[in-house]
């Protein structure tokens, strides 16, 4: 057995059947970046061929990243507590779409086999990566929305307007066959000189560009490869774990007024 230079392994690919795979979940202790210790929940449904992630900040908070490999589409969701004295609903929803690159995060049916040996203990991911910052100047209609993916319906359902993607994720599946009529283009500030930042807006009712920041803390980036020798000295590999990885994501979207 060679020794991998990863280092001591946490997770292992256990060897189901694949009957017993289907939907699988794993809850991971993290850390946040405001120091509070949260509990992401990671489902996969190797059936769908999908990943989901989701977690609760401390202001109640809910963040969701939903990966769907058939598509090649990720989509982001924040839940966030409304201000009911500023009339504001219960909740707020913001989803943001984009495209799903290859070798982002493991695949699905791997990520259905991972199980955790000390799930009492606060996990830091392994790799950094970042922060991405995106701006999304195209909203997408939700009731047409099932064409870039079917879990957009299920996801973003309590956004309405609020759902944003790229106009470069855009080009993409145009090209790919998408109907153009799902996406508005937005304006943005070199379009519209007197269009601010909503933080420096003092008008409530003024059409601004917001700004969203989110982290994902630990999520499964990279599968582990380890090598074996049998009796005749031939070396074989085989998956035997999982790197872990962090990024942050930095959203700027616009609004119709502030309030």
């Amino acid at each position: 057995l060679f020794r991998s230079s990863w280092g001591v392994l946490w997770l292992l690919l256990a060897l189901l059947p694949g009957s017993m795979l289907g939907l699988a979940e794993l809850r991971v202790r993290v850390r946040l970046e405001d120091g509070q210790v949260a509990e992401e929940s990671l489902e996969a449904d190797s059936d769908q061929d999908c990943i989901s992630l989701e977690y609760r900040k401390a202001d109640g908070t809910f963040i969701t990243l939903l990966a769907d490999f058939k598509q090649e589409v990720k989509i982001f969701r924040a839940l966030i507590l409304g201000e009911l004295e500023r009339g504001q609903s219960q909740f707020q929803a913001l989803c943001f779409i984009t495209r799903l690159n290859r070798n982002e995060i493991i695949p699905s049916d791997s990520m259905a086999k991972l199980r955790q040996k000390n799930p009492h203990t606060v996990r830091q991911a392994e790799e950094p990566r970042g922060r991405e910052h995106l701006t999304m100047d195209v909203a997408v209609n939700f009731t047409k929305g099932l064409q870039l993916s079917p879990h957009i319906h299920n996801i973003c359902s309590e956004a309405g307007e609020a759902i944003y993607t790229r106009a470069d994720d855009v080009k993409f599946w145009l090209e790919r066959g998408a109907d153009g009529s799902m996406f508005e283009v937005l304006p943005q500030a070199v379009d519209v000189p007197l269009l601010q930042r909503c933080r420096l807006c003092t008008d409530l009712w003024q059409p601004c560009i917001c700004t969203y920041a989110l982290s994902i803390e630990w999520y499964p980036c990279m599968l582990k490869y380890c090598k074996n020798r049998d009796a005749a000295g031939k070396v074989s590999t085989y998956k035997c774990g999982i790197r872990s990885c962090q990024k942050a994501y930095s959203f700027d979207y616009y609004v119709t007024e502030k309030q």
